[in-house]
């Protein structure tokens, strides 16, 4: 794990009184590489994840270090609601102490607990938002907000994908020119299109399908084998079929669900927020 990470994960695991927050980086250079070399040069680059995982939000930090290279603006979308923006922008123009570090895991979106917990909220995803703020330290040109709707209108009327669609076009639209942005997501929001034989609450447009227009390259973010976190009703830790060692896979057609599939060798169940 590089110096810069590994930084911030002891700075986050202190903060939490010691606890251990991550697992070792294993397969997250060579996975980052491949993303890279595959999405190119295209400014919007989706990543669609199970959530709850203790190696992607690592995935995610290896890639906005590498791409805040020499200079490079980047900006990170999490799927959180976008009245946590303000206190995200605040925690990144702190200096990370412990008086910061408290305000922002106590903000709402933070505070949820029991059957809600669905793996979004980890000790793992705050331990990312601390790297952002330990590399803006170093004078990266590096943002990160939220694009999701408020938790308590999942069940309304709203059209959530829709919502963060329009969200995220706002924010991508409004970027300096040249900068790059990630989106970090549910691997469903991440779909161009619904895979063929999709049950019927499956069948309708996704977040990336109605940004197909802008410079958006799809990622699912796969696994050998390992666990996730989700929300089966309990939430709990769910089992992934194992797969042998494999390359990307890269599609064109146009009824893809994604423009490629990359595969980590394991992934396990990060620590959550409430433990």
């Amino acid at each position: 794990m590089k110096r810069w990470l590994w930084m911030a994960v002891m700075v986050a695991s202190m903060m939490y009184g010691g606890t251990a927050i991550a697992a070792p980086a294993t397969g997250v250079e060579g996975t980052a590489t491949q993303i890279m070399t595959l999405a190119g040069d295209e400014r919007l680059l989706v990543l669609g994840e199970y959530h709850g995982t203790a190696e992607t939000p690592l995935l995610v930090a290896e890639l906005v270090e590498r791409y805040s290279r020499d200079n490079a603006p980047v900006r990170l979308g999490l799927e959180l609601p976008m009245s946590e923006n303000a206190a995200l922008a605040r925690y990144l123009r702190s200096n990370g102490d412990a008086d910061a570090w408290e305000a922002l895991r106590t903000s709402p979106f933070w505070r949820v607990k029991d059957d809600q917990h669905d793996g979004r909220r980890s000790r793992d995803m705050l331990a990312l938002i601390e790297t952002l703020r330990a590399l803006r330290v170093q004078g990266r040109d590096i943002g990160v907000a939220g694009y999701d709707i408020e938790i308590s209108a999942y069940d309304s009327a709203v059209d959530r994908d829709s919502a963060m669609a329009t969200h995220l076009r706002q924010q991508f639209n409004a970027l300096p020119a040249g900068t790059r942005m990630l989106v970090l997501t549910g691997n469903v929001h991440a779909m161009r299109n619904p895979p063929a034989g999709a049950p019927p609450e499956m069948q309708h447009r996704t977040m990336a399908a109605q940004l197909l227009d802008l410079p958006l390259y799809s990622v699912r973010l796969e696994a050998l084998r390992g666990y996730f976190w989700g929300c089966m009703k309990p939430c709990r830790a769910l089992t992934l079929r194992e797969l042998p060692a494999q390359d990307p896979v890269v599609k064109t057609d146009p009824e893809r669900s994604y423009d490629a599939w990359v595969h980590l060798p394991e992934l396990s169940v990060g620590t959550l927020t409430d433990p």
